[in-house]
C-alpha cells in the first residue's frame, strides 16, 4: 500500500514523542520513594519499618519465654528496641498501671488482673497462652512427697504463692478441690519466688506453674498432681490504648499471637490458646 510521505512524517513524529514520554515516566516512577510497609511488616530487605522502645511488663512466669519472644521480635524489627522487660506478679503489675506506669504492653497470668487495668486496655486482652500447676520440691525430696495432701503435714515447710497472685490463686483452687488445707510457710508476690525458696533448699515443696519446672530442669523434682488439668490459667495480652508506641505495641502483641510466637512459648512448655 502506497503512504505518502507526508504521512510517514507526522507517523515518526508521533512514534518520537510517545517514546520521550515513556521514558519520562519511567524516570519519574524510578525516582518515588516506595509505599512504607504496614504496620509491623518487614520490607523485601527484611529491615521492618517500626521504631522507638517498647515498654513490656509480663508475668513472672513469663520470664525465659518473654525474653525470647522480645529477641526474636526486635531481630525481626531492628528498629525497635525493647526495654528491659519488667518481671513481677501480675497483681503487683495491674496496681502499677493503674498508678500511672508508662507500659506499651501488659501480659498477665490471668484474666482477672487483665480486667483489673481494662481502662487502659481498652478490653480484656487476647488469650495467648495456658499454664497449668506442679508441685516442686529440691531434687532428693527430703520430705517424700507425692500427692497435694502430703503438702498438709505440718512438720513440712510449703511456699505457696500469695492469694491475690495468679499463682496463688490457682493453688488456693487446686488444694480446696482436693480439700487439702496447707499452712505456708510463707507467700510470696510471684511464682519464681516460690520456685527460688524451693531451689535454694528453703522449702520443702511449692506450688509453681508446669512452666517453672521446666525451666529449673534439674533443680527441682517435679509432681502433677491430680486434678492440675481441671485448673488452668489462661495467660491475656494487650497493648494499652496509652502507649507511646502505639504500632510496635500492636505488632508485638500479634507477634506473641503468630505461629512463630506461639512456637517459642511451646518451646518454654506452654500450651495454646
Amino acid at each position: 500500500m502506497f503512504v505518502s510521505p507526508s504521512r510517514r512524517a507526522r507517523a515518526a513524529a508521533l512514534a518520537s514523542t510517545f517514546a520521550v514520554l515513556i521514558g519520562l515516566a519511567g524516570c519519574s516512577a524510578s525516582s518515588q520513594t516506595p509505599a512504607p510497609a504496614a504496620p509491623g511488616a518487614t520490607s523485601s530487605d527484611g529491615v521492618g519499618e517500626l521504631s522507638g522502645t517498647l515498654t513490656i511488663y509480663a508475668a513472672a512466669s513469663l520470664t525465659s519465654a518473654f525474653d525470647a519472644l522480645a529477641a526474636a521480635f526486635t531481630t525481626a524489627n531492628p528498629g525497635v528496641e525493647v526495654d528491659p522487660i519488667v518481671y513481677d506478679g501480675s497483681s503487683t503489675l495491674a496496681t502499677q498501671i493503674n498508678e500511672g506506669a508508662d507500659v506499651d504492653v501488659f501480659a498477665s497470668a490471668d484474666e482477672k488482673n487483665m480486667a483489673a487495668v481494662a481502662e487502659q486496655t481498652g478490653g480484656p486482652g487476647q488469650i495467648f497462652a495456658r499454664n497449668t500447676l506442679r508441685i516442686a520440691t529440691p531434687p532428693d525430696n527430703p520430705g517424700k512427697i507425692a500427692t497435694l495432701a502430703d503438702l498438709a503435714n505440718p512438720e513440712l515447710a510449703v511456699v505457696l504463692c500469695a492469694p491475690e497472685v495468679p499463682c496463688g490463686a490457682a493453688s488456693a483452687k487446686l488444694l480446696d478441690a482436693a480439700g487439702v488445707s496447707v499452712t505456708p510457710a510463707s507467700e510470696e508476690q510471684n511464682v519464681k519466688a516460690v520456685l527460688t525458696k524451693v531451689t535454694a533448699g528453703e522449702a520443702d515443696a511449692g506450688l509453681v506453674y508446669a512452666t517453672d519446672v521446666a525451666a529449673a530442669g534439674d533443680a527441682v523434682h517435679a509432681i502433677t498432681p491430680e486434678g492440675a488439668d481441671q485448673v488452668v490459667n489462661s495467660y491475656p495480652v494487650a497493648a494499652l490504648t496509652g502507649a507511646e508506641n502505639k504500632a510496635a505495641a500492636d505488632a508485638f502483641v500479634a507477634y506473641v499471637l503468630s505461629a512463630p510466637g506461639q512456637e517459642i512459648l511451646a518451646g518454654f512448655g506452654f500450651e495454646g490458646p
